[in-house]
């Protein structure tokens, strides 16, 4: 028998009292026991979010919210500012596209974040630009984005929005969306949330929505007014629900709600940071030195040892899930998640299987180095 353990930033472990509830029998989302499982979940949502505004769900992953993002708020032929620092970054000039949303794109070399005087000179050159498009957390290069600096100058404009993507972020670092004035927040479930895959989630602020009143992209299922409406008059979504889903979200919220937000960041920042030491201590590089997240951190694969096979050998031999590097990054690094229903031990074990991984391929470290000083950290946790 061979335990399994999944260190990938998403999916990550399901929280053990939201598998209990989605365990439970199904029941109709239009009966009055599903009603205060919805009131719940909304009011969690608004906490998560740090936000006054009524938080969106769908049933689908965290990109369709980044595709609602787009066609509920701006028209053809708007431009879009956005940075492309990775390829979740590219996904949005790739959904402004498709719906004929010009982008105006700030390229960031990757592993690096984006500078905010950047997106001042883009915004000062065209201030025909209606969004600002960027992730908070780059899931593809563990970067970590300045957006309360990039915020505050969005909202010196008042025909712009500021479009965050923390699908990888929220549940992980502080986002204050109504404190830093973010206008639309997007997130997924299978993240810090401690679910699996398959609800997205929008904040939508009072400036967005007059975006909404004026945008003529085409929509159907992802359509936010139609959504707040359904919400706000009946509580109840305009569509069937994941149901099942909503369930566990009830109780990953309320878990999170008696560990805090201030602990639970700490906690990450925390795993963060022993992770780095770990890998650092085996000789080995961050990918993202400058501007770490905490939700996941990327290392540069040794000299002459594929990324790939470290990522292999890892899941075939020791049972341990971890994520390469994406499109130009493939073979070059590899990516150890330490966000949502993580605990020391889990980077224990990740910088243990690394370890014995890296010595197996050729790359000789001293056993129990990283450990060790992961352990220094994690001990004062």
């Amino acid at each position: 028998m061979r335990k399994k353990y999944i260190l990938a930033p998403g999916p990550t472990p399901v929280l053990t009292e939201a598998l209990g509830a989605m365990g439970s029998p199904i029941i109709h989302h239009r009966s009055p026991e599903f009603t205060p499982i919805l009131k719940d979940v909304r009011e969690g949502l608004k906490w998560l979010f740090q936000t006054k505004n009524e938080v969106l769900f769908f049933a689908s992953s965290g990109t369709g919210a980044m595709e609602g993002a787009v066609t509920n708020l701006l028209s053809h032929g708007d431009k879009a500012l956005v940075v492309e620092g990775g390829k979740f970054g590219e996904r949005w000039t790739e959904i402004c596209r498709a719906y004929g949303v010009e982008p105006v794109v700030i390229k960031v070399t990757w592993g690096e974040a984006v500078e905010p005087a950047r997106i001042e000179s883009a915004l000062k050159d065209d201030p025909s630009i209606k969004a600002v498009f960027t992730q908070a957390t780059e899931t593809s290069t563990g970067v970590v984005h300045p957006i309360k600096e990039i915020a505050a100058i969005v909202s010196r404009y008042e025909d712009t929005l500021i479009i965050i993507d923390a699908i990888s972020a929220l549940g992980a670092s502080e986002i204050l969306t109504d404190k830093w004035e973010l206008d639309v927040v997007v997130s997924g479930s299978q993240k810090a949330l401690m679910l699996p895959p398959g609800l997205a989630f929008a904040s939508v602020s009072e400036k967005a929505w007059r975006f909404a009143e004026r945008a003529n992209l085409p929509k159907y299922y992802f359509n936010f007014k139609k959504e707040l409406k359904s919400l706000t008059e009946t509580n109840q979504s305009a569509y069937t629900p994941a149901i099942s889903l909503l369930m566990g979200l009830r109780e990953s919220i309320k878990i999170m709600q008696e560990e805090g937000l201030d602990n639970i960041f700490a906690r990450h920042d925390t795993l963060a940071r022993a992770t780095r030491a770990g890998v650092l201590a085996m000789g080995l590089e961050l990918f993202a030195p400058k501007a770490p997240s905490n939700s996941l951190t990327a290392v540069k694969a040794p000299p002459g040892i594929d990324g790939g096979k470290v990522v292999k050998t890892l899941r075939e031999k020791y049972g341990i899930t971890i994520a390469g590097g994406q499109a130009e990054l493939k073979g070059k690094i590899f990516r150890i998640a330490h966000l949502g229903y993580f605990d020391r031990f889990d980077i224990i074990t990740a910088l243990s299987a690394l370890e014995m991984t890296l010595n197996e391929l050729g790359f000789k470290v001293e056993r129990g180095r990283g450990v060790k000083a992961a352990e220094e950290i994690l001990e004062k946790m």
